[in-house]
């Protein structure tokens, strides 16, 4: 796990991460003739119109059939091609589950699945498009790797190094964005490492770790605790699988008390692998911050978070409470 400081000054930015999504494919169809993006009738929404709009020979709408978008995408990997396949989270997790699991991830295929408008973040779209089980989806399906940028810096990084296909990003892997733009947390020269998190906040008393929307929410819970002279870690753990078993135990060692964060269910997704560590290597007191075996419903992003107790004020009260234990 390496320390990269959060620049505060960087919070007060709002980025898009599908637009860094989208200018980011752009950029590597220019520089590989064996990248290939499929859509499925999204591509205003998920930014790979940009893509389409460069590369129109290179580009494959397959409207609105997520199942052969995945076929499709595999038969394009079979043949040298790094494809990118793309929709909403929900209907590139639930919805195409078969083709993923029996034919990309068992083939071993160079297909990225980076779908976009996940958690409650999709808002007034309600529970039917808001994806809060796609991790778990996603994790337990044999060789997967499961990705979710905490910004657009994040994602850029995430998707120039998903074509070095020559090394441990060989393979599927599933890339999770949002819909709604997200605060700058890292400098342009951050580098992504699959596999190893990312501490930008260093506190004694308590570990947060949290993985996309939810690590602006984490750094500034951070924040709340400090006027209250609690200080607390703040772990960006963008690469859920594989995850950084080390920087778990690391933080469970020296603090011994953990709080995780995602917008996603609290069961199978972030909260769950980092329980699953600590069960067997070093049983800790911890405290899993999203959604409760529940469905979302329509509202406001900020509505539902603050509804599902999933703000920063929610997270420092739950820091606060595995203390007093």
């Amino acid at each position: 796990m390496k320390f990269e400081p959060v620049n505060t000054k960087n919070l007060e930015t709002r980025e898009d991460v599908r637009s860094a999504y989208g200018d980011t494919l752009v950029n590597l169809g220019e520089k590989f003739n064996n990248v290939v993006v499929l859509d499925a009738d999204l591509s205003e929404s998920t930014r790979t119109i940009k893509f389409k709009k460069k590369f129109p020979k290179r580009f494959f709408d397959v409207g609105v059939a997520e199942q052969n978008l995945m076929d499709v995408a595999a038969g394009l990997a079979m043949s040298g091609k790094i494809a990118f396949a793309s929709t909403f989270a929900y209907f590139g997790s639930g919805r195409a589950w078969d083709q993923v699991r029996n034919i990309i991830a068992h083939d071993k295929l160079n297909v990225r699945i980076v779908v976009t408008h996940s958690g409650l973040g999709v808002g007034e779209d309600g529970l039917s498009h808001q994806a809060l089980e796609d991790i778990a989806l996603m994790r337990i399906i044999p060789g997967m790797k499961v990705i979710v940028p905490a910004d657009a810096t994040e994602t850029k990084k995430v998707i120039e190094k998903s074509v070095e296909i020559d090394s441990a990003m060989r393979g599927p892997m599933y890339v999770r964005l949002v819909r709604q733009n997200v605060p700058k947390i890292f400098d342009d020269d951050y580098e992504f490492e699959l596999g190893n998190a990312v501490k930008l906040v260093d506190g004694r008393d308590v570990s947060i770790i949290a993985c996309g929307v939810m690590v602006s929410k984490a750094i500034e819970a951070s924040k709340i605790l400090k006027n209250e002279g609690i200080n607390a870690s703040v772990i960006n753990m963008s690469s859920i699988k594989p995850i950084d078993e080390n920087a778990i135990l690391e933080e469970a060692n020296r603090t011994n008390a953990i709080i995780t964060a995602e917008d996603h269910s609290v069961i199978g997704g972030l909260g769950s692998a980092v329980a699953e560590i600590l069960s067997e290597k070093k049983p800790t007191i911890m405290k899993r911050i999203g959604t409760n075996d529940c469905f979302g419903q329509s509202g406001t992003h900020d509505e539902l978070y603050k509804y599902y107790e999933m703000t920063a004020k929610d997270i420092a009260n739950a820091a606060k409470e595995i203390l007093k234990k």
